[in-house]
């Protein structure tokens, strides 16, 4: 896939570049601020952007704010914000309705390559990833919601979902069978009012769940 990076911190960015060189991704440029990430995303169109939160020129939320701006601009590029910082408004402003894919990873989380390699996949085909310490904050914050009529079980399913997990490793991590997985999904997907015909139901589960938190 084709990438874009913003990163101020030259060796994260470097590595970054290195790393996804490694597994054959194409980084078409790498930036060190948030202006520049939004030219060079109008410019080479990539297929995924990886930045982080804060960065020039505000040295604020510059990049979260470039992240949202782009999945408007451009709805079929996927956006992984990397963040060392915990935020319920962070995670609800980029996943939000509309625009392709999108995660919200914690840097120091990161603990294995192959699963960021996994999440990046995800969200260049349209899905979502939350780091798992994120939907517990996100859990801990919710406001009387539809999420409210979910099952304990089911909210469980739910936030594994929403960390970007199968079926198949949903059912290992709760030592439950498959077939109980999908009627725990298909609880869910009731209980939100979606419909077959809503599209990808799952993803727009997801999003009912994060949304709950703002």
């Amino acid at each position: 896939m084709r990438v874009v990076i913003a990163e101020d911190a030259a060796l994260m960015r470097e590595g970054l570049i290195a790393l996804l060189q490694r597994f054959g991704h194409e980084v078409v440029r790498a930036v060190a601020d948030a202006d520049a990430l939004l030219e060079a995303v109008a410019a080479d169109l990539p297929d995924i952007v990886i930045t982080d939160v804060r960065m020039p020129p505000r040295n604020q939320d510059d990049g979260l704010r470039a992240a949202v701006a782009i999945r408007s601009r451009h709805p079929g590029i996927g956006v992984l914000v990397l963040s060392q910082y915990l935020g319920d408004a962070y995670a609800a402003q980029l996943i939000a309705p509309g625009g392709g894919g999108a995660g919200y990873l914690l840097k120091d989380r990161v603990g294995r390559v192959a699963d960021f390699m996994h999440s990046l996949d995800i969200i260049a085909g349209g899905g979502v990833v939350v780091d798992p310490k994120v939907v517990q904050h996100l859990m801990a914050a919710q406001r009387p919601h539809a999420i409210d009529t979910l099952s304990a079980r089911e909210r469980e399913v739910l936030g594994r979902m929403a960390t970007g997990e199968t079926n198949g490793r949903i059912a290992a991590g709760l030592q439950v069978t498959e077939g109980a997985v999908v009627k725990h999904i298909g609880n869910i997907f009731a209980k939100l009012g979606l419909q077959p015909e809503d599209g990808n139901r799952r993803i727009l589960a997801v999003l009912s769940y994060l949304r709950a938190a703002q």
